[in-house]
Protein backbone atom coordinates (compact mmCIF):
# COMPACT_ATOMS: atom_id res chain seq x y z
CA UNK A 1 0.00 0.00 0.00
CA UNK A 2 1.43 3.49 -0.93
CA UNK A 3 1.71 5.93 1.77
CA UNK A 4 -1.31 8.50 2.08
CA UNK A 5 -0.85 12.31 0.30
CA UNK A 6 -2.54 15.09 1.32
CA UNK A 7 -3.23 18.27 -0.69
CA UNK A 8 -4.42 21.47 1.46
CA UNK A 9 -6.06 24.26 -1.00
CA UNK A 10 -7.48 27.67 0.13
CA UNK A 11 -10.85 27.82 -1.38
CA UNK A 12 -11.82 31.73 -1.72
CA UNK A 13 -14.90 33.20 -1.92
CA UNK A 14 -16.06 35.69 -4.79
CA UNK A 15 -18.12 38.87 -5.06
CA UNK A 16 -19.97 39.99 -8.03
CA UNK A 17 -19.31 44.02 -8.65
CA UNK A 18 -21.12 43.95 -11.90
CA UNK A 19 -24.14 41.22 -12.43
CA UNK A 20 -26.30 41.87 -15.05
CA UNK A 21 -28.88 38.72 -16.01
CA UNK A 22 -29.56 39.70 -19.85
CA UNK A 23 -31.90 36.85 -20.41
CA UNK A 24 -33.51 33.80 -20.65
CA UNK A 25 -31.62 31.10 -22.18
CA UNK A 26 -33.46 28.07 -24.60
CA UNK A 27 -31.96 25.77 -22.08
CA UNK A 28 -33.46 27.10 -19.12
CA UNK A 29 -30.05 28.74 -17.99
CA UNK A 30 -29.98 32.69 -18.19
CA UNK A 31 -27.58 34.56 -19.88
CA UNK A 32 -25.26 37.34 -17.57
CA UNK A 33 -22.32 39.46 -17.90
CA UNK A 34 -20.52 39.87 -14.62
CA UNK A 35 -17.11 41.33 -13.33
CA UNK A 36 -16.12 39.12 -10.39
CA UNK A 37 -13.21 39.31 -8.01
CA UNK A 38 -11.62 36.89 -5.91
CA UNK A 39 -11.58 37.55 -2.17
CA UNK A 40 -8.77 37.16 0.34
CA UNK A 41 -11.00 35.37 2.30
CA UNK A 42 -12.30 31.56 1.53
CA UNK A 43 -12.46 27.92 2.92
CA UNK A 44 -10.11 25.26 3.60
CA UNK A 45 -10.14 22.08 1.16
CA UNK A 46 -7.63 19.19 2.28
CA UNK A 47 -8.44 15.53 0.15
CA UNK A 48 -6.43 12.60 1.24
CA UNK A 49 -5.48 9.87 -0.44
CA UNK A 50 -4.23 6.40 0.97
CA UNK A 51 -2.97 4.74 -2.18
CA UNK A 52 -5.15 1.62 -2.74
CA UNK A 53 -7.61 2.88 0.65
CA UNK A 54 -7.65 5.15 3.63
CA UNK A 55 -6.65 3.70 7.10
CA UNK A 56 -9.76 3.72 9.43
CA UNK A 57 -7.94 6.48 11.20
CA UNK A 58 -9.04 8.57 8.80
CA UNK A 59 -13.04 8.10 8.82
CA UNK A 60 -13.25 9.46 12.86
CA UNK A 61 -15.30 12.18 12.97
CA UNK A 62 -13.60 15.36 14.27
CA UNK A 63 -15.15 18.75 15.71
CA UNK A 64 -18.60 17.26 14.89
CA UNK A 65 -18.08 16.35 11.62
CA UNK A 66 -20.45 13.51 10.57
CA UNK A 67 -19.25 10.22 8.99
CA UNK A 68 -18.87 9.33 5.46
CA UNK A 69 -20.38 6.58 3.78
CA UNK A 70 -18.25 3.57 4.56
CA UNK A 71 -16.82 2.44 1.17
CA UNK A 72 -17.48 5.55 -1.20
CA UNK A 73 -14.37 6.31 -3.43
CA UNK A 74 -14.94 9.58 -2.67
CA UNK A 75 -15.68 11.60 0.41
CA UNK A 76 -16.40 14.56 2.59
CA UNK A 77 -16.28 15.39 6.02
CA UNK A 78 -17.16 18.95 6.88
CA UNK A 79 -16.99 21.67 10.43
CA UNK A 80 -20.07 22.92 9.05
CA UNK A 81 -23.70 20.87 9.99
CA UNK A 82 -25.23 23.01 7.35
CA UNK A 83 -23.16 21.29 4.44
CA UNK A 84 -24.40 18.48 3.00
CA UNK A 85 -21.67 15.57 2.88
CA UNK A 86 -23.58 13.27 0.38
CA UNK A 87 -23.52 13.26 -2.74
CA UNK A 88 -25.63 16.47 -3.89
CA UNK A 89 -22.39 18.21 -2.53
CA UNK A 90 -20.47 20.08 -5.02
CA UNK A 91 -17.05 18.88 -4.38
CA UNK A 92 -18.41 15.12 -4.69
CA UNK A 93 -19.80 15.96 -7.87
CA UNK A 94 -16.63 17.65 -9.15
CA UNK A 95 -14.65 14.26 -7.99
CA UNK A 96 -16.69 11.98 -9.92
CA UNK A 97 -16.55 13.90 -12.98
CA UNK A 98 -13.09 13.88 -12.77
CA UNK A 99 -12.95 10.47 -12.26
CA UNK A 100 -15.64 9.74 -15.27
CA UNK A 101 -12.59 11.64 -17.48
CA UNK A 102 -9.27 10.41 -16.01
CA UNK A 103 -9.94 7.07 -14.69
CA UNK A 104 -8.89 7.91 -10.87
CA UNK A 105 -9.59 4.82 -8.98
CA UNK A 106 -8.04 5.76 -5.61
CA UNK A 107 -10.36 6.24 -2.27
CA UNK A 108 -10.20 10.08 -1.59
CA UNK A 109 -11.12 11.89 1.60
CA UNK A 110 -12.48 15.53 1.06
CA UNK A 111 -12.38 17.88 4.59
CA UNK A 112 -13.97 21.10 4.70
CA UNK A 113 -13.69 24.03 6.53
CA UNK A 114 -16.22 26.27 6.07
CA UNK A 115 -15.86 29.72 6.33
CA UNK A 116 -18.16 31.26 3.10
CA UNK A 117 -21.88 31.58 4.55
CA UNK A 118 -24.08 28.67 2.87
CA UNK A 119 -26.48 30.56 0.47
CA UNK A 120 -24.98 33.91 0.58
CA UNK A 121 -23.96 34.32 -3.31
CA UNK A 122 -20.28 34.17 -2.66
CA UNK A 123 -19.77 31.14 -4.54
CA UNK A 124 -18.70 29.18 -1.84
CA UNK A 125 -19.51 25.81 -3.63
CA UNK A 126 -18.73 26.71 -7.12
CA UNK A 127 -14.98 27.50 -5.09
CA UNK A 128 -15.34 24.17 -3.34
CA UNK A 129 -15.73 21.81 -6.61
CA UNK A 130 -13.09 24.03 -8.80
CA UNK A 131 -10.74 23.70 -5.33
CA UNK A 132 -11.44 19.40 -5.17
CA UNK A 133 -10.90 19.17 -9.40
CA UNK A 134 -7.57 20.89 -8.48
CA UNK A 135 -7.01 18.84 -5.65
CA UNK A 136 -7.53 15.81 -7.50
CA UNK A 137 -5.07 16.44 -10.74
CA UNK A 138 -2.67 18.07 -8.59
CA UNK A 139 -2.31 14.06 -6.15
CA UNK A 140 -2.56 12.65 -9.90
CA UNK A 141 0.52 14.24 -11.06
CA UNK A 142 -0.98 17.48 -12.71
CA UNK A 143 -2.09 15.88 -15.94
CA UNK A 144 -5.07 17.62 -17.12
CA UNK A 145 -4.52 21.25 -18.67
CA UNK A 146 -6.53 24.54 -17.89
CA UNK A 147 -8.97 24.14 -21.16
CA UNK A 148 -9.76 20.49 -19.85
CA UNK A 149 -10.22 21.84 -16.16
CA UNK A 150 -12.50 25.08 -17.42
CA UNK A 151 -14.71 21.85 -19.04
CA UNK A 152 -14.61 19.95 -16.36
CA UNK A 153 -15.77 22.72 -14.04
CA UNK A 154 -18.46 23.93 -16.18
CA UNK A 155 -19.95 20.77 -16.37
CA UNK A 156 -20.02 20.66 -12.44
CA UNK A 157 -21.39 24.51 -11.91
CA UNK A 158 -21.95 28.07 -14.17
CA UNK A 159 -19.77 29.28 -11.73
CA UNK A 160 -17.36 26.90 -11.20
CA UNK A 161 -14.79 27.94 -13.92
CA UNK A 162 -14.42 31.55 -12.78
CA UNK A 163 -12.23 29.83 -9.64
CA UNK A 164 -9.59 28.96 -11.91
CA UNK A 165 -8.03 32.10 -12.96
CA UNK A 166 -6.30 34.12 -10.56
CA UNK A 167 -7.79 37.84 -10.34
CA UNK A 168 -10.86 39.66 -11.57
CA UNK A 169 -12.61 38.53 -14.26
CA UNK A 170 -15.71 39.14 -16.79
CA UNK A 171 -18.14 36.33 -17.11
CA UNK A 172 -20.16 35.43 -19.45
CA UNK A 173 -22.74 33.02 -21.38
CA UNK A 174 -24.05 30.68 -18.05
CA UNK A 175 -20.99 31.79 -15.89
CA UNK A 176 -18.83 29.50 -18.56
CA UNK A 177 -17.13 32.09 -20.49
CA UNK A 178 -14.23 33.54 -18.45
CA UNK A 179 -12.16 36.93 -19.61
CA UNK A 180 -9.36 38.47 -17.37
CA UNK A 181 -10.59 41.59 -16.65
CA UNK A 182 -7.69 43.77 -18.51
CA UNK A 183 -4.77 44.53 -16.10
CA UNK A 184 -5.13 48.31 -15.95
CA UNK A 185 -8.63 47.87 -14.65
CA UNK A 186 -7.85 44.59 -12.71
CA UNK A 187 -4.93 47.12 -10.59
CA UNK A 188 -8.23 49.51 -9.35
CA UNK A 189 -9.71 46.54 -7.68
CA UNK A 190 -7.18 44.76 -6.45
CA UNK A 191 -6.30 45.29 -2.64
CA UNK A 192 -9.85 47.30 -2.40
CA UNK A 193 -10.53 46.64 1.23
CA UNK A 194 -14.20 45.07 1.57
CA UNK A 195 -16.68 44.45 4.26
CA UNK A 196 -18.66 41.38 3.10
CA UNK A 197 -22.23 40.40 5.92
CA UNK A 198 -24.97 38.45 5.57
CA UNK A 199 -28.21 38.03 7.10
CA UNK A 200 -29.06 34.33 9.39
CA UNK A 201 -31.09 34.06 6.21
CA UNK A 202 -30.30 32.71 2.99
CA UNK A 203 -31.72 33.20 -0.45
CA UNK A 204 -32.30 30.23 -3.16
CA UNK A 205 -30.11 30.88 -6.43
CA UNK A 206 -33.04 29.01 -8.16
CA UNK A 207 -36.05 31.34 -6.45
CA UNK A 208 -34.26 34.35 -7.41
CA UNK A 209 -33.78 33.29 -11.42
CA UNK A 210 -36.97 32.19 -11.84
CA UNK A 211 -38.29 35.62 -10.40
CA UNK A 212 -36.25 37.66 -12.38
CA UNK A 213 -37.86 35.66 -15.38
CA UNK A 214 -41.28 36.09 -14.60
CA UNK A 215 -40.76 39.93 -14.73
CA UNK A 216 -39.13 39.76 -18.34
CA UNK A 217 -38.09 41.46 -20.20
CA UNK A 218 -38.72 44.76 -17.95
CA UNK A 219 -36.00 42.88 -15.48
CA UNK A 220 -33.60 42.27 -17.88
CA UNK A 221 -30.64 44.33 -18.34
CA UNK A 222 -30.03 43.92 -22.10
CA UNK A 223 -26.27 42.32 -23.21
CA UNK A 224 -25.59 45.55 -25.68
CA UNK A 225 -26.32 47.99 -22.58
CA UNK A 226 -24.37 45.57 -19.93
CA UNK A 227 -21.26 45.29 -22.37
CA UNK A 228 -21.27 49.22 -22.97
CA UNK A 229 -21.24 49.87 -19.12
CA UNK A 230 -18.03 47.34 -18.12
CA UNK A 231 -16.42 48.50 -21.66
CA UNK A 232 -16.52 52.09 -20.82
CA UNK A 233 -15.34 51.39 -16.48
CA UNK A 234 -12.48 49.37 -18.13
CA UNK A 235 -10.98 51.88 -20.15
CA UNK A 236 -11.45 55.03 -18.05
CA UNK A 237 -10.09 55.60 -14.50
CA UNK A 238 -13.10 55.53 -12.43
CA UNK A 239 -13.38 54.18 -9.26
CA UNK A 240 -14.72 50.32 -8.47
CA UNK A 241 -17.89 51.78 -6.85
CA UNK A 242 -19.09 53.43 -10.11
CA UNK A 243 -18.95 49.76 -11.76
CA UNK A 244 -21.35 48.16 -8.79
CA UNK A 245 -24.68 47.18 -10.14
CA UNK A 246 -26.87 44.39 -9.90
CA UNK A 247 -30.19 43.69 -11.34
CA UNK A 248 -31.14 41.43 -9.18
CA UNK A 249 -31.72 43.20 -6.61
CA UNK A 250 -35.29 44.55 -6.88
CA UNK A 251 -36.15 40.86 -7.68
CA UNK A 252 -34.75 39.35 -4.08
CA UNK A 253 -35.35 43.22 -1.88
CA UNK A 254 -39.03 43.20 -3.05
CA UNK A 255 -39.20 39.86 -0.60
CA UNK A 256 -35.98 40.59 1.64
CA UNK A 257 -36.78 43.77 2.81
CA UNK A 258 -33.74 44.10 5.86
CA UNK A 259 -31.82 44.20 2.75
CA UNK A 260 -32.44 47.42 1.10
CA UNK A 261 -33.07 49.12 4.36
CA UNK A 262 -29.72 47.89 5.82
CA UNK A 263 -28.07 48.82 2.62
CA UNK A 264 -29.28 52.40 1.98
CA UNK A 265 -29.04 53.15 5.66
CA UNK A 266 -25.12 52.37 5.51
CA UNK A 267 -25.05 54.85 2.23
CA UNK A 268 -26.60 57.68 4.14
CA UNK A 269 -25.20 57.26 7.49
CA UNK A 270 -21.11 56.58 6.23
CA UNK A 271 -21.47 57.10 2.43
CA UNK A 272 -20.74 53.52 1.50
CA UNK A 273 -20.58 51.73 -2.17
CA UNK A 274 -22.41 48.91 -1.53
CA UNK A 275 -24.20 46.11 -2.98
CA UNK A 276 -25.89 42.53 -2.99
CA UNK A 277 -23.59 39.87 -4.09
CA UNK A 278 -24.67 37.60 -6.84
CA UNK A 279 -28.07 36.38 -6.02
CA UNK A 280 -27.60 37.18 -1.92
CA UNK A 281 -28.35 37.05 0.81
CA UNK A 282 -24.65 38.39 1.28
CA UNK A 283 -23.91 42.10 0.58
CA UNK A 284 -20.85 43.74 0.88
CA UNK A 285 -19.52 47.33 0.88
CA UNK A 286 -16.22 48.69 -0.20
CA UNK A 287 -14.10 50.72 2.44
CA UNK A 288 -12.55 54.10 1.91
CA UNK A 289 -9.28 54.29 3.89
CA UNK A 290 -10.69 56.59 6.90
CA UNK A 291 -14.01 54.08 7.06
CA UNK A 292 -14.88 53.71 10.93
CA UNK A 293 -14.85 49.83 10.29
CA UNK A 294 -15.60 49.30 14.08
CA UNK A 295 -18.65 51.74 14.02
CA UNK A 296 -19.98 50.34 10.43
CA UNK A 297 -20.01 46.51 11.97
CA UNK A 298 -21.80 47.57 14.89
CA UNK A 299 -24.38 49.38 12.80
CA UNK A 300 -25.23 46.43 10.45
CA UNK A 301 -25.53 43.96 14.05
CA UNK A 302 -27.99 46.00 15.38
CA UNK A 303 -30.27 46.18 12.29
CA UNK A 304 -29.11 42.36 11.37
CA UNK A 305 -28.76 40.98 14.90
CA UNK A 306 -25.43 39.82 16.54
CA UNK A 307 -25.54 36.53 14.84
CA UNK A 308 -25.39 38.01 11.40
CA UNK A 309 -21.47 37.26 9.39
CA UNK A 310 -19.43 40.22 8.88
CA UNK A 311 -16.13 39.98 7.79
CA UNK A 312 -13.59 42.15 7.02
CA UNK A 313 -11.35 41.26 3.85
CA UNK A 314 -10.01 42.28 0.42
CA UNK A 315 -10.19 41.76 -3.25
CA UNK A 316 -7.31 39.64 -3.34
CA UNK A 317 -3.99 41.37 -4.44
CA UNK A 318 -1.92 38.18 -6.18
CA UNK A 319 -3.00 34.97 -8.23
CA UNK A 320 -5.77 33.99 -6.52
CA UNK A 321 -6.13 30.36 -7.79
CA UNK A 322 -6.60 28.19 -4.72
CA UNK A 323 -2.94 27.39 -3.87
CA UNK A 324 -1.56 24.42 -2.35
CA UNK A 325 0.16 22.83 0.23
CA UNK A 326 1.33 18.57 -0.30
CA UNK A 327 2.02 16.58 2.31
Amino acid sequence: MSPPRTVTIFSPAKINLFLAVTGRRSDGYHDLVSVVAPLDFGDVLTAETGGDGLEARNWKAERGERRPEDGAQFSLVCDNSEVPVDGSNLVLKAAEAFAGATGWKKRVLFRLTKRIPVGSGMGGGSSNATAALLALNELGGANLGRVELAALAAGVGSDCPLFLEGGPVIMRGRGERIEPLHEAAARRLRGRVVLVFKPSIGVSTAWAYERIAAGAPQSYLPVVEAERRIASWVAGDADAAELLFNNLEPVVFGKFLALPVLLNFLRRRFGLASRMSGSGSACFALLPDEAHVQEIIAAIREAWGPACFVQTTAIAQRDATPRFTAL
